[in-house]
């Protein structure tokens, strides 16, 4: 076997399957392919920013730390009762509607005379009523903390706090008050969640926490592996408590603290949801590049510089933006970004519905797609062309990115990287493999059957899909040899290289009209030719291609004759032989030497009709059963019904007179009197024979066959051939 394509689709179809396999691993999360995830992030990048409402959303508002602040009330941290003034004018004068801090007051705020008064007090006066009394009354006056305290008590402020990863043993202050315990989920809920676990804390001192409605962690984004957040966690469990975040318990605070519920990729807050993932984790919903929210200075609104309408009934996030103080990410939307605008976001994107889902649904999605272009992709690229491959990829990522751009817009994210890279894999190893393995399947065929069939032929083959057998098959073929008259006597004539010459320049244009027409050289015989139609490309119409090239060789030689005159060369004459049947086809010889080559009965009828055009005076001869194959086509001449050498049945020969298509009518004409002519040869009626031959003779002496046949009538006269004669002549050489 030269050429297997199955062989060939097996090789693709299983490495196909090895790219479709690695994919699905990696989608269902049993493998992890860092340049698939890289993609993921950047695609969802890509639809993140061209879809931002790049808008400022005026309901959260971030109380700014800024250098002129640090510049006007002293450098941070202040004293507690300067924060004390800024809750009471937030509340008391601009009527905000909740307040978050961004920053933890972990310790105690002691001014420089508190201390020294209670150290007396304990100490060298503690003995002292007129001091003790005088203490009491001065010491409330310093306690900055309480004085903060009672600024936060009664009001809706959300205390910041943050979770540590690991357990370093220095809890620090107080925490609020948990969501929910863990044992109080239920089966379901237990087993769809798990929730980003805490090993320690940093939180606000007790007198502060307890004075203010709730707390909420913040600082815990989820990093991404290019170190980006892109996620951070609403809930985080310590200690077997779930914990809020910041920016959901502000929600929760401005909403009236309504019933906190869970459902499978979903937390509601009241009839609010929120889309969350199993680390209970929400997709950070960005308005835009720093700047989404109005900043304004603490040192404004202290000195209540900024208008009322700016604040009133607005949520206030206490931030940090001056240098030393910010605290700056890395997120989708811009390399350095400040962390008090991540929970705005997250706020307004809860307030207005705006978080993405992720539906762990996808996943079966995914895979399900993933599968289907997988099989889709392993069964077809192997077997259409780069053209329709690469419009076949195009599309199929054109309908997988139009597709995903809808569910974008209708709030899913929906992963997308798998596909486009299987796309795209596979889309490379077909192309790849496809060269590869074609070139090589078309330098095989080439190889083989190149010195007998022209390159367009090899080309279809390569290109058919087919498999192409060197080895012994029968299949029903057409045969042509061809032989230059008196060639002993020419070559006598000539020098050796003169012959050479003449030879190639004879055998060269005869091998293109039967390369031109479909046929396959199976050698050359000095001057003889052989050829063959019907393998080893199938062709229905190899009869009819055989007779066209004969046609055309007949014609070729007159051109030739004119050429040779010239060169002082002497003229050509060819005669053909075509005949059809079943024939035994494919590589055959010895060891030594193998050719590609037909044989059986056909074949040697062919080489012997070749033989009889010199004894009938006609350039072509086919056998009956190629005239059973052209005579819709070609008008043929009945020259005989013979026994040729070697053969005991009878056959009918016949002349191809020409395509019924280019005939002259006056060429017909003669024909049908022929055909009435050997009708009555046929039937002994040799005087009526006689005449009819005798004015197709006048008509055209040159033709040999009419005088062929007034001969044998002649004869016949003298010596009748009986009542059972077939009209069979037999011939006693090739």
């Amino acid at each position: 076997m030269v050429i297997s394509p199955a062989r060939r689709y097996l090789i693709r179809h299983i490495l196909s399957a090895a790219i479709l396999t690695l994919f699905l691993m990696n989608s269902s999360g049993l493998l992890h392919l860092a340049p698939v995830a890289h993609l993921e992030n950047f695609l969802y990048d890509a639809r993140l920013n061209a879809t931002l409402p790049n808008e400022i959303d005026p309901r959260i508002v971030i109380v700014d730390i800024d250098e002129r602040s640090l510049k006007e009330l002293g450098q941070w941290p202040w004293s507690r009762d300067k924060l004390a003034r800024l809750v009471n004018t937030l509340f008391d004068h601009y009527g905000i509607a909740a307040m978050g801090f961004d920053v933890v007051f972990a310790e105690a705020d002691n001014s420089d005379a508190l201390p020294v008064l209670d150290q007396l007090a304990a100490t060298n006066l503690k003995d002292d009523s007129a001091f003790q009394q005088t203490y009491q009354q001065v010491r409330v006056s310093l306690d900055n903390d309480a004085k903060f305290a009672d600024a936060l008590r009664d009001r809706p402020v959300v205390m910041g706090y943050y979770f540590k990863p690991y357990n370093d043993d220095s809890h620090v202050g107080v925490l609020p008050p948990s969501y929910l315990p863990m044992a109080a989920l239920t089966e379901a809920e237990s087993l769809l969640i798990t929730p980003v676990k805490a090993r320690s804390y940093g939180a606000n001192l007790q007198k502060l926490q307890v004075a203010a409605y709730t707390g909420g962690f913040f600082d815990n984004p989820l990093v991404d592996d290019d170190g980006v957040f892109r996620r951070v966690p609403v809930l985080q469990e310590y200690n077997n408590e779930l914990y809020t975040s910041l920016a959901l318990s502000l929600v929760h605070t401005v909403l009236g603290s309504p019933p906190l519920a869970m459902g499978e990729g979903m937390l509601s807050i009241g009839e609010l949801d929120i889309p969350v993932d199993s680390n209970m984790a929400v997709l950070t919903p960005f308005l835009g590049t720093q700047g989404s929210f109005p900043y304004i200075s603490v040192a404004d609104v202290l000195s209540h510089k900024t208008p009322v309408e700016q604040l009133e009934s607005t949520i206030v996030l206490l931030g940090a933006t001056a240098p030393g103080l910010l605290d700056l990410r890395s997120t989708p939307v811009q390399n350095v970004y400040p962390g008090v605008e991540i929970h705005a976001n997250i706020i307004s994107g809860i307030l207005d519905g705006r978080i993405r889902s992720e539906p762990p649904i996808l996943v079966m999605f995914e895979l399900g797609v993933l599968a289907l272009l997988g099989l889709l992709l392993t069964f077809t690229l192997p077997r259409v062309s780069p053209m329709l491959t690469s419009v076949l990829c195009v599309v199929l990522l054109l309908l997988a990115g139009a597709g995903n751009l809808y569910l974008w817009s209708q709030g899913v994210v929906a992963p997308l990287a798998n596909t486009v890279l299987l796309i795209v894999t596979m889309f490379m190893l077909h192309m790849s493999l496809g060269f590869f393995l074609e070139s090589q399947g078309k330098r095989q065929i080439s190889k083989v059957f190149g010195q007998y069939i022209p390159p367009e032929l090899v080309d279809e083959m390569n290109e058919s899909g087919q498999e192409f057998s060197i080895g012994g098959e029968s299949r029903e073929m057409s045969v042509l040899f061809s032989d230059v008259r008196g060639f002993t006597t020419i070559s006598e004539g000539l020098k050796p290289d003169e012959l050479t010459q003449l030879m190639n320049a004879f055998l060269t244009p005869m091998t293109r009209v039967i390369h031109e027409n479909r046929g396959t050289i199976d050698k050359y015989m000095g001057d003889a030719i052989m050829a063959f139609w019907g393998a080893p490309i199938q062709d229905d119409q190899h009869a009819e291609h055989a007779l066209q090239s004969a046609f055309k060789m007949i014609e070729g030689m007159r051109k030739l004759s004119e050429e040779f005159k010239t060169k002082g060369w002497p003229e050509l004459k060819i005669g053909v032989g075509i005949n059809t049947g079943p024939m035994n086809v494919g590589n055959m010889g010895s060891e030594f030497r193998m050719a590609y080559t037909v044989l059986g009965d056909a074949v040697n009828l062919g080489s012997r009709l070749e033989g009889l055009t010199k004894q009938y005076g006609v350039e072509i001869i086919i056998g009956e059963t190629t005239e059973a194959h052209v005579r819709d086509v070609a008008l043929c001449r009945d020259l005989d019904r013979v026994r040729v050498k070697g053969k005991a049945e009878p056959v009918t020969i016949y002349e191809p007179v020409g395509f019924k298509k280019e005939l002259e009518s006056a060429r017909a004409a003669e024909v049908e009197s022929y055909h009435a002519a050997l009708a009555l040869y046929r039937e002994q009626q040799w005087d009526a024979a006689q005449s009819a031959f005798e004015q197709l003779s006048e008509q055209e002496s040159n033709r040999l066959i009419y005088k062929v046949y007034l001969e044998r009538i002649a004869l016949f006269r003298d010596t009748p051939p009986g009542e059972d004669w077939d009209g069979v002549f037999t011939h006693t050489s090739k």
